[in-house]
């Protein structure tokens, strides 16, 4: 079978995180991390966590100086007993988490889950992930997973969207393509564009889903995740764009191949079988590497590593 070149590299000892060490209670899952790399160095996880007994999915954060050995905090971040958004928020998972240096505070956008027509997006802000202030509701169902840029751009705040029809069957003709969104107070979202639609290639052909976007010399840097029917299930995989840095509306480059894809024993079996699925990623700047902490088949987390300058080549020149 032939192999196709890998953009990222495994951590030998994945996976990072399995349901049955996490500390606080028997996990059924420990997945989709949100990740942020503090500005002293610090790589900040908020870890999605199902617990076997019930009692509704967590957010606990984990806070490591090195990216390999972390310390979790036993009291969650985002719980359904401490939600602002009650009617919004059964299943509180997958955060979606952005530094904004000019107000040197963290944005976190997560799903809320519960409305009849599907998920909504939910804005908090922090400044230290013990306590995060509520800001609004800022999506319609179906878009459960915004994702800001991380400054703004011609004095506009910035994120990437994938809204969706979750009431088909299949999401072929349900749209799920990545869109741009602009505005003035992080509230109030207009100015819609169309920036990558799924299907490029076969990896994409049911729906897109973007993270928050990195800056890098070249462009912004977009690490998605793309799914395929396959019959017998979906297969989700990461992948990469480069957007242009003053209109990010732009696609510079998109990688045909994919960044990672299911291909290990952690990967094909678990509450979501063939999945590796990411919320984010983050850049060791001094020795230029992307670290992309995934959730493998939705049951634990696990790290993989890739040269940024290289996968920032790979977009641009369609690989």
């Amino acid at each position: 079978m032939k192999k196709y070149k890998s953009f990222l590299k495994r951590y030998e000892g994945n996976p990072v995180f399995a349901p049955e060490d996490f500390p606080y209670c028997r996990a059924d899952q420990v997945f989709n991390p949100g990740q942020v790399m503090t500005p002293d160095g610090r790589t900040i996880l908020l870890l999605s966590v199902v617990p076997i007994t019930g009692g509704g999915a967590r957010c606990h954060v984990a806070e490591s100086s090195d990216g390999l050995n972390f310390t979790i905090r036993e009291e969650p971040l985002f719980s359904t007993k401490n939600s602002a958004f009650p009617q919004f928020d059964g299943h509180p998972i997958d955060c979606r988490v952005t530094y904004f240096a000019e107000e040197d505070c963290y944005y976190i956008i997560r799903p809320g889950n519960g409305a009849d027509n599907g998920p909504v997006a939910l804005l908090y802000r922090t400044k230290d992930f013990v306590t995060a202030e509520p800001i609004e509701i800022v999506s319609l169902p179906t878009n459960r997973v915004p994702c800001l840029f991380p400054e703004k751009i011609n004095g506009q705040y910035v994120r990437l969207d994938r809204p969706y029809n979750c009431a088909t069957a299949k999401y072929s003709g349900s749209m799920a393509h990545i869109w741009l969104s602009r505005s003035p107070d992080l509230i109030h979202w207009g100015e819609y564009r169309l920036v990558l639609r799924r299907g490029f290639v076969p990896w994409t052909s049911d729906k897109l889903g973007p993270t928050p976007p990195i800056k890098t010399e070249k462009g912004w840097l977009e690490v998605f995740h793309g799914v395929q029917d396959c019959f017998s299930s979906w297969r989700y995989s990461i992948g990469a764009a480069l957007l242009d840095l003053e209109n990010p509306e732009k696609v510079v480059g998109v990688m045909k191949s994919y960044l990672l894809t299911p291909e290990t024993e952690y990967e094909f079996h678990g509450v979501v079988p063939d999945t590796v699925f990411t919320t984010g990623a983050v850049v060791d700047w001094k020795t230029r590497t992307l670290r992309v902490y995934y959730g493998a088949a939705d049951s634990c987390v696990c790290l993989a590593e890739g040269n940024v300058d290289e996968i920032v080549d790979a977009c641009i020149k369609g690989i």
